[in-house]
């Protein structure tokens, strides 16, 4: 354990990405294999499911630290960080314990889930009692979850990368499915990864290829013949709003992988029950969507679909599904991502034309003579409840992440959603900004300017958009404006317009405005713009997509 603390210090106290890997390189190469199975698993994003209810987390910490709740609380919302609250609080240990990591995971940390809690409490406060402060924090944020050390997946990979002296792609592909929730490291899993043996156990397994993502596209229309060249080099589709998966058809299984490398196959039966169909040997990408009579649906449905613990006949036939196929990664056994993206998706076509699965089609491929057209195309995204456009290179690869070396991928968005609304709740951040108001509540009108009694009503929450010397300046302004106090937020008077830009807007009948937004952010202060001139609710409604999509 002391070692993966010590690497947990080491990735904090640098941001430079070769500083990072090199301290992941060290590990790596001085740790037992089962240790770094884990470590693996926790810094390429895995999480156990919830271990301990953090209501008790917190009991035991403050009884452990003898202080009042209101005092644990206070401590808590000016650290900005359970694990790191707990860690500052609790009585201080020498931590004489050297067990390894592999050890703490296995036998300290997966058993504390669904302990009663009179079995939980002595465990906990053992283990605390063991650990230095360090560890401490470690280990806590290991059980809430919140582990996070500024590394990304590819860094992992290439840290593993170099330590096996194999290609960064090979470990990519090895690392497929390595954080499901399911999954269980050791130190055999560790071993396949950096192993300099061929291993042929994808041919064997449901396991996905490692997704290929696409490049933000920011030109002006008239670079684009420079820049792309002629539009007989693309593939051009529409960018669905869904959710990205590989549907993989292999030792007579079917099994669903979501882009964030999730099995989700009990979550679409619809989807394996087509893939049944397939021949053995076959790999799909595509975009997984609500769709009604041909028509593909907002995410909304899809989202009210996925958020159920159980799917009931109800659902299935109310939000119904189909993968729209972009991509065939294998065919007959054979890996077919180095070959051309005009011939994986001319093979593809033909392979669903003979299936007629009608949950399996393949995403329409657009078709205009230049890219001015193509552009003009683009302008009804909102009205078909598209993003915007995906362009392929047609002579391209499939490649692994967000890379650029064997092909290429663009996405081609639309500009957001934006309204003017109103600041009128506030909340401190964590981390840094734990002494700052950083997350915010938004409000539009219901009803136009000059209507008696008119009110603002809450429809969006953000927290990001703004530069940090904007953050102190409207900090300033709600410590100054507080009206009332409920916990750690603040009600203000209505004094700040911002400009929101969100994603996408859908009817919710959990919202009181009747609306909800995706992933909203701050786009600018309007600091020219008088409260009385914010949006109204009318406004929002305005941006539904149309009846039927």
């Amino acid at each position: 354990m002391k070692a993966f603390v010590d690497l947990y210090v080491a990735l904090e106290s640098t941001t430079s990405s070769r500083g990072k890997q090199a301290a992941m390189v060290d590990y790596f190469k001085q740790v037992p294999a089962a240790d770094a199975a884990w470590a693996v698993y926790f810094l390429a994003g895995g999480k156990p499911r919830q271990l301990v209810p953090v209501k008790l987390l917190k009991e035991y910490a403050r009884e452990a630290a003898d202080i009042p709740e209101w005092l644990f609380d206070e401590s808590y919302q000016a650290v900005g960080d359970l694990a790191e609250t707990i860690a500052l609080l609790l009585p201080e240990s020498e931590g004489h314990d050297h067990a390894s990591l592999s050890a703490w995971v296995e036998h300290g940390l997966l058993p504390l889930r669904g302990l009663a809690p009179e079995q939980l409490k002595p465990r906990l406060l053992d283990a605390w009692a063991r650990l230095d402060a360090r560890g401490r924090l470690v280990f806590t944020k290991l059980i809430t979850g919140s582990f996070r050390v500024g590394v990304s997946r590819l860094s992992v990979t290439r840290a593993l990368a170099e330590v096996a002296g194999l290609d960064a792609k090979e470990v990519a592909q090895r690392m497929v499915g390595y954080t499901d929730l399911g999954a269980r490291p050791t130190a055999h899993t560790y071993l396949d990864l950096i192993s300099s043996e061929v291993r042929a156990e994808r041919s064997r397994s449901g396991l996905p290829y490692p997704f290929f993502l696409a490049h933000p596209l920011q030109l002006d229309i008239g670079e684009f013949d420079g820049v792309l060249g002629p539009v007989s080099e693309w593939l051009v589709e529409w960018k669905w709003d869904g959710i990205r998966a590989q549907l993989v058809r292999r030792s007579g299984g079917v099994w669903v992988w979501s882009r964030g490398e999730e099995l989700v196959s009990d979550r679409f039966p619809e989807l394996v029950q087509a893939g049944e169909m397939l021949p053995d040997g076959t790999v799909i990408d595509g975009e997984i969507v609500v769709c009604k009579e041909g028509e593909v649906q907002p995410f909304a449905q899809l989202q009210q679909r996925i958020g159920r613990k159980s799917l009931t006949s109800a659902i299935l036939r109310n939000a119904p599904v189909a993968l729209l196929a972009y991509d065939l990664l294998e065919w007959e056994g054979e890996d077919w991502r180095s070959r051309p993206q005009r011939e994986r998706r001319g093979k593809l076509d033909e392979l669903l034309a003979g299936v007629g699965a009608v949950c399996l089609r393949p995403s329409p491929l657009l078709q205009a003579a230049s890219w001015d057209d193509f552009a003009r195309l683009r302008e009804s995204s909102r009205s078909r409840g598209v993003e915007g456009m995906m362009l392929k290179q047609a002579g391209g690869q499939y490649g692994v992440g967000r890379s650029k070396d064997v092909g290429l991928w663009w996405k081609w968005k639309v500009d957001p959603y934006s309204v003017d609304a109103v600041l009128i709740y506030a909340q401190k951040g964590h981390g840094r900004r734990a002494s700052l108001y950083t997350d915010y509540t938004f409000a539009v009108w219901d009803a136009p300017p000059g209507t008696p009694g008119r009110r603002l009503v809450p429809f969006a929450k953000a927290y990001s958009g703004l530069t940090d010397e904007e953050i102190r300046q409207v900090d300033a302004v709600v410590r100054k404006t507080t009206q009332e106090t409920f916990g750690p937020v603040r009600s203000v008077l209505p004094t700040m317009v911002f400009e929101l830009g969100f994603e996408g807007i859908a009817r919710s009948t959990r919202h009181k405005s009747g609306v909800a937004v995706r992933f909203p952010r701050m786009l600018r202060w309007r600091r020219d713009k008088a409260v009385e001139e914010a949006d109204t609710l009318e406004t929002l409604v305005a941006l539904l997509p149309q009846a039927g999509r």
